[in-house]
């Protein structure tokens, strides 16, 4: 699997947009975009990603939420690349498939748990990879490091959920990935979130 930041800075207020491919780019593997962001700079910059020969630049896009900063970009996404849409809401018009937690995708050349983390947003997913560790986890706020504010019961049993993975690798929303002591951010996070639960 291949995971490739088409956007990290720009004129443009926007999301990471990241395009997941194989490894060896086989006509079995699924070009994915995970998030669109709103920056139109992310085109051409995609139109000369190492993508395969005989497949479609962009299979798929999941949205790891509805937010504007992610998720603007998909008209003309979907115009260029007609690719297949997930989210976990029709709120946005374009969408083909509504998420509801559980489904098994395929990215790259890789499976994806979907879990639904609502807390960010109600739409809010994180998706994750058991065979290399890898989560994508949109705004879920997963670095949480004191005690304070409320969190929504359906987002504390995903972060539950998520503090049982072996993960390896966080790639956010905004900002560079997380590649190290991942399993430890997310304990002291989980626990910080415990303790908010109990005040």
């Amino acid at each position: 699997m291949k995971i490739t930041n088409l956007w990290s800075s720009g004129t443009e207020y926007s999301s990471n947009v990241f395009l997941v491919t194989g490894s060896w780019n086989t006509l079995t593997d699924v070009n994915t975009l995970v998030d669109v962001g709103r920056d139109p700079a992310i085109i051409p910059i995609l139109l000369e990603a190492s993508t395969g020969v005989g497949k479609k630049r962009v299979e798929q896009v999941i949205l790891t939420h509805s937010h504007y900063d992610h998720a603007s970009l998909l008209p003309v996404i979907v115009e260029l690349f007609d690719p297949v849409v997930y989210a976990a809401s029709h709120a946005l018009e374009g969408v083909d498939i509504v998420l509801s937690g559980g489904e098994k995708l395929k990215l790259g050349d890789r499976e994806f748990e979907v879990i639904r983390a609502p807390g960010h947003s109600s739409d809010s997913i994180c998706l994750f990879c058991e065979e290399d560790g890898v989560l994508f986890a949109g705004d879920s706020p997963l670095q949480i490091r004191s005690p304070e504010g409320t969190y929504e019961p359906a987002f504390v049993f995903a972060l539950e959920t998520i503090g049982e993975k072996n993960i390896s690798s966080i790639y956010f929303g905004h900002g560079p990935p997380l590649l190290e002591r991942c399993n430890e951010t997310l304990r002291i996070t989980r626990d910080n979130v415990r303790m908010s639960q109990k005040r």
